[in-house]
């Protein structure tokens, strides 16, 4: 009976793990950068090392440099392993995002907000739905970006939006169209990246300048994956819908050991939640509350 009962625990436990292990988002891919991007804009400004298997964006006094995906899609697991601007990259940005084509466009964003040397660099995520966004969160990372390479990544479904930072969650926004909140999912995108010179608000508010005696500033990439339901731009829903990895049951929400690792982001490391600003939102933002984010 002992060793009945020592089975049972031991069978409970394998399926707790399997249940983690099962909403983890999958393995990224490494693929070379003309896989999937082409450049934008600059192009002289993007440094292709071994091959195209890694690539570096260049920001000098004359322009900044960025890429963008070779198809548009309507959900999947977008990822970038990249190592930030090192040393003084107060007034730089370098964006990593999602982004429809029109007006009323959807938008899910990375930005890396550059500081003075010493300084930690600040993530800031938003979400626009409708050509509406204004739901910034800011944290700070737990380690520094800039000394080697870590991955960033959505995953998108009809259900939320997750934000990883080497698989930790840092931030969900869920489908809330019940509470009258739009939703992305019915405009493809396309995924972008730039690097770029924002010193009138990205550094203190603006207060700190770019300090072009430290140029050229130089962004890293590699492993370029990208595992979404690639769409034309006049399509209204994927084919593949309920069929691919990220559309299951298991990643309609997060599972408890990720809700337990986004509250330890967000009482460490978080620094503003538009959730939590009284000032700009006196009623709280119905997806706040289904976010979980109060």
């Amino acid at each position: 009976m002992a060793s009945h009962q020592a089975w049972i625990v031991v069978v409970g436990l394998l399926l707790m793990v399997s249940v983690t292990l099962a909403t983890a988002p999958r393995k990224p891919v490494d693929v070379p950068f003309s896989r999937n991007y082409v450049p934008t804009w600059a192009f002289d400004h993007i440094k292709y090392i071994n091959g195209g298997s890694q690539i570096q964006l260049v920001l000098d006094k004359y322009t900044g440099t960025g890429f963008q995906s070779k198809g548009s899609y309507l959900f999947g697991h977008f990822s970038m392993q990249m190592k930030l601007v090192p040393g003084d990259s107060a007034g730089t940005v370098t964006a990593f995002y999602l982004s429809s084509q029109n007006a009323e466009h959807d938008e899910i964003d990375f930005e890396f907000l550059g500081n003075r040397t010493g300084q930690p660099y600040i993530v800031q995520t938003n979400v626009f739905t409708g050509g509406k966004g204004d739901r910034e969160q800011r944290i700070f990372l737990w380690f520094d970006p800039t000394t080697a390479y870590h991955s960033y990544s959505v995953l998108w479904n009809m259900y939320q939006i997750v934000f990883f930072v080497d698989d930790v969650p840092i931030r969900v926004f869920k489908n809330c169209k019940e509470m009258g909140v739009r939703f992305p999912f019915n405009q493809p995108m396309k995924i972008y990246s730039s690097l770029w010179n924002a010193d009138d608000w990205a550094t203190r508010g603006g207060l700190e300048k770019t300090d072009w005696s430290k140029a050229p500033f130089i962004a890293s990439y590699k492993s370029f994956h990208i595992d979404g339901c690639e769409a034309s731009v006049e399509a209204k829903f994927c084919a593949t819908q309920g069929k691919r990895w990220w559309d299951q049951k298991e990643f309609q929400d997060l599972d408890s050991y990720q809700y337990r690792r986004l509250s330890w982001v967000r009482s460490r490391f978080t620094i503003y939640n538009y959730c939590t600003d009284r000032s700009r939102y006196p009623t709280v933002p119905p997806e706040c509350k289904k976010d979980r984010d109060v």
